[in-house]
């Protein structure tokens, strides 16, 4: 490590610890030369994940756009910013333990919609209306009525187990 002050390149460690966050380790160093101390930081270089559009763009994974879109889907409904970050949470835990750097788009969207609608049925369909581009009027009445007969469907099932 080169040193800041007499730009020669030997030095020693004289101490060494793991930042707060856990994703670098800081280290004070000593010149050999000048007998002067300056801090060093040591991150790895990791290579970023990717999320594949639907154009067939590729971009870097933003857990701050999926919240936004979670966010703006969710306006002014009963749903907190904790449950929101919940789903953005999963989402980035399947992207780091997907096997590939790269997810497509309509995956994250799959697991985004099926938390969505076991939450907030509203904002399911705000969601839903965005993610799926639907093409006219039809097809959003289509998804409309596949929610209100699988809410009639659980509605039943609740009375059975009930009697």
């Amino acid at each position: 490590m080169r040193c800041p002050f007499c730009d020669q390149i030997e030095d020693k460690v004289v101490d060494s610890r793991e930042s707060k966050d856990g994703d670098s380790i800081r280290r004070r160093r000593e010149c050999i030369s000048c007998g002067r101390r300056f801090t060093s930081y040591e991150r790895i270089d990791e290579i970023p994940f990717m999320v594949v559009k639907k154009d067939g763009k590729r971009e870097h994974f933003d857990r701050h756009k999926v919240l936004a879109g979670l966010l703006r889907a969710a306006e002014k409904r009963p749903v907190s910013t904790v449950q929101l970050e919940k789903i953005v949470d999963e989402v980035e835990k399947n992207v780091l333990d997907s096997l590939d750097r790269e997810l497509p788009t309509t995956e994250i969207g799959k697991i985004i919609m099926r938390r969505l609608k076991a939450l907030d049925k509203v904002s399911y369909v705000r969601f839903a209306s965005v993610y799926l581009e639907f093409a006219d009027v039809s097809e959003f009445m289509s998804e409309l009525k596949s929610l209100v007969r699988s809410r009639t469907t659980e509605a039943s099932d609740k009375k059975k187990k009930k009697r």
